[in-house]
């Protein structure tokens, strides 16, 4: 036997080199006729895999010769096709061009032609090569053909060769973006675990491909941040990756705790599909540039949905294979049966049981840390300001220990006689009440916790939390998250929360969230002694009130940016800790304050406004009247500070007042800015190399300057 499962590996190796060298050829063609020509190769091979799927399936003469008349018949027919596509290249969407001159460009319909066959006859292999070695089900119904033929090696391996091998040989016509992921999803794609099943694949196979895909994801994001515009083909393409990678992950994880491979099999084949459809038209990627994705939110909801889903059911699948004595029994699915109305009603329990328990996993807090972390050591690379820098480092800190390390299960082996996470003031009630049911017993933990929270704050302002401890941050910072912050600005929603006054909006939103939460607070409390016995969804009324608001609604606004704004959390005013750290912030010293008025007076730019990820763009008026700005919205982010031009903005904390009590300066002297800016009337004179001397007719320009600032993201 495995002298045939050599022969078989070698066959699909082969298969998978003359399935990559046809497509090569067809998309190098010079003319239409090769190119149909090399689609009917490739049908060739489609049908002699059909001929040998009947001959296996009935080895016998009768089996050969029906095996043998259903390949030569199916060859006659094709060549209907070819001879109409031969005489008729404009129905096929084909552009004819003379032999020598540039490829032809194929359409729409000719690529669906080559995912089909190409799709069809891996399928047939795969069932071919599972009969031969007697791994096929005959009765397993069409539905479990399918599914057995391409969650196979035979087909998933091969058609990640095929992949791979494509790319390579067409990566002068691809944009290099595109090369980049072809080869990246080749990977991925190789490390599927049901293409073999077993514990030690299983689990190299999950460690491994979501390595990749995390990696993906990384490079696509930085891409966005990097280049605002490209073409419509490569917007699409990206929106229909993820989306399908969203349904692998969803469909992995069926598989792994229903043992249902469906869904996965299904996510594959639209994989290849939509990679067939791009590698078959590399013209399209060569369109116009389109409109900027940041002027485009309805792009920016599905690409951030897609990427969403996809991680969420990653981080479930991580925490199945992980910690599968904590995670298989997590998950409370209720029965799909009996009335229309239970099983709409335990339809919606089990989506939001399972989203919240794979949100608040630790596996995905850590996939996503170093998902999101990664763009916030980008911005930490590109950021001057040191304090700015400081606080990043402190937030990934922040974010590894207290979001990740201290509530996971590898805290207590290090730790064995740590106390119980609710009896530990401010990291283990780290988003305050709801973490845990309000008994008595915890009545002390709760109070010092807010001690602490606010004397923190009213001495460093709101950043101890929304800016450091809080895990928001580290989501919405990263490079390309933090460039979202344009859709504060643009969308009809976000516009209702901006500047710093407390609109109908925002105190609609605020009172709702805190009358909510001292409604549950009371009936926990009154749970615990006995007084009540009401629980919501099976759960604690605080836990549910917490479970709802930072497992599921903050996941909700966070891929609804491109319509809610970046930093919704803070400016909507749903985060109830975060009302809670802005209403201490307001009788601390935090504040932002300038160096000279004057320079605010004269400025054109108004780049701190811009800057601000909460759309606080009122700040510059105050800065102009005052000279500093305060609100229990500010967070402290101090892109202001990074963003102002003249050196003239600085956050003032307790730092500041006692130094002021003191006597000495609270700052340093503003210095000239290092270039990007010069004075309108003196040519030559590039702000930072000359005294700046701002005066009533003094103008600023912007210069030209490399990449996106970012002012302008």
């Amino acid at each position: 036997m495995l002298g045939v499962v050599e022969a078989l590996v070698a066959v699909a190796g082969g298969m998978a080199v003359a399935t990559a060298v046809l497509i090569w050829a067809a998309v190098e063609a010079r003319s239409w006729a090769r190119s149909w020509v090399a689609l009917y190769l490739l049908a060739m091979m489609g049908e002699m895999w059909a001929a040998a799927l009947v001959y296996l399936a009935h080895t016998s003469v009768g089996g050969l010769v029906a095996g043998l008349s259903l390949s030569g018949g199916l060859m006659v027919a094709s060549l209907v096709p070819l001879f109409v596509g031969v005489a008729k290249p404009r129905d096929s969407g084909a552009s004819p061009t003379a032999v020598g001159g540039s490829p032809v460009e194929l359409g729409l319909g000719y690529a669906v032609l080559i995912a089909a066959v190409v799709l069809t006859s891996e399928l047939l292999m795969s069932w071919s090569f599972q009969l031969a070695v007697g791994g096929l089900s005959r009765s397993a119904g069409a539905l479990g053909l399918f599914v057995n033929g391409v969650d196979s090696p035979w087909f998933i391996f091969t058609m990640s060769g095929e992949m791979f091998l494509t790319a390579l040989l067409l990566r002068n016509r691809l944009p290099k973006s595109l090369l980049a992921m072809l080869l990246v999803q080749s990977g991925i794609m190789l490390f599927s675990p049901p293409a073999l099943g077993g514990s030690t694949w299983s689990a190299l196979s999950v460690y491994v491909s979501s390595a990749l895909m995390i990696g993906l994801f990384v490079y696509v994001f930085e891409y966005l941040y990097r280049y605002r515009q490209f073409s419509n083909a490569f917007g699409s393409y990206l929106v229909e990756l993820v989306s399908v990678y969203g349904l692998m992950m969803a469909g992995l994880f069926v598989w792994m705790y229903f043992g249902n491979g469906t869904a996965f099999a299904l996510s594959i084949v639209l994989e290849m599909v939509v990679v067939y459809l791009a590698i078959a038209r590399p013209a399209i990627f060569r369109d116009p540039l389109a409109t900027p994705w940041q002027l485009r939110p309805n792009w920016t909801f599905a690409l951030l949905s897609g990427v969403f889903v996809a991680e969420v059911c990653m981080g479930a699948v991580l925490s199945v294979q992980l910690d599968p004595a904590d995670y298989l029994g997590a998950f409370p699915f209720l029965p799909l049966a009996g009335a229309p109305g239970t099983v709409v009603l335990n339809a919606l329990s089990n989506g939001f049981w399972f989203f919240a328990t794979a949100a608040g996993s630790s596996w995905f807090l850590i996939m996503m840390g170093l998902e999101m972390g990664a763009l916030v050591v980008f911005k930490f690379r590109e950021s001057k300001n040191l304090e700015n820098r400081i606080r990043l480092g402190l937030m990934l800190g922040s974010y590894a220990a207290f979001a990740v390390f201290y509530p996971s299960i590898y805290f207590a082996l290090v730790f064995p006689n740590s106390p119980n996470a609710s009896q530990v003031a401010f990291l283990g009630w780290p988003m305050g009440l709801g973490s845990y049911p309000l008994a008595a017993g915890v009545f002390g933990t709760v109070l010092l916790t807010y001690v602490i929270t606010g004397v923190l704050v009213a001495l460093f302002g709101r950043r101890v939390i929304c800016s450091v401890f809080c895990t928001a941050p580290v989501m919405y910072l990263g490079t390309t998250l933090d460039s979202m912050k344009s859709f504060n600005r643009t969308s009809p929603i976000a516009r209702k929360y901006l500047s710093s006054r407390f609109s109908a909006a925002y105190s609609v939103t605020l009172g709702l969230v805190m009358v909510t939460l001292a409604g549950t607070s009371l009936l926990s409390y009154l749970d615990s002694i006995g007084r009540l016995n009401v629980y919501i969804a099976g759960t604690d009324p605080s836990v549910f009130f917490f479970v709802a608001s930072f497992s599921i609604a903050w996941y909700v606004l966070f891929v609804a940016i491109p319509y809610a704004g970046n930093f919704n959390c803070v400016t909507m005013g749903w985060c109830y800790t975060g009302i809670i750290a802005g209403a201490f912030q307001k009788i601390g010293t935090f504040k932002l304050k300038v160096r000279d008025k004057q320079v605010c007076w004269d400025c054109k730019t108004l780049d701190c406004a811009k800057g601000c990820p909460i759309g606080l763009v009122d700040m510059p008026g105050h800065f102009r009247q005052t000279g500093e700005f305060r609100s229990t919205k500010c967070c402290g982010v101090g892109d202001c500070v990074e963003d102002c031009p003249y050196d003239n903005l600085y956050i003032s904390d307790i730092r500041h007042t006692v130094r002021r009590l003191l006597g000495r300066p609270e700052t340093r002297p503003r210095r000239a800015p290092t270039g990007g800016l010069v004075a309108a009337g003196k040519p030559g004179a590039v702000l930072g190399l000359t005294p700046f001397a701002p005066s009533e007719d003094t103008v600023l320009l912007p210069m030209v300057r490399a990449g996106p600032s970012r002012a302008q993201r």
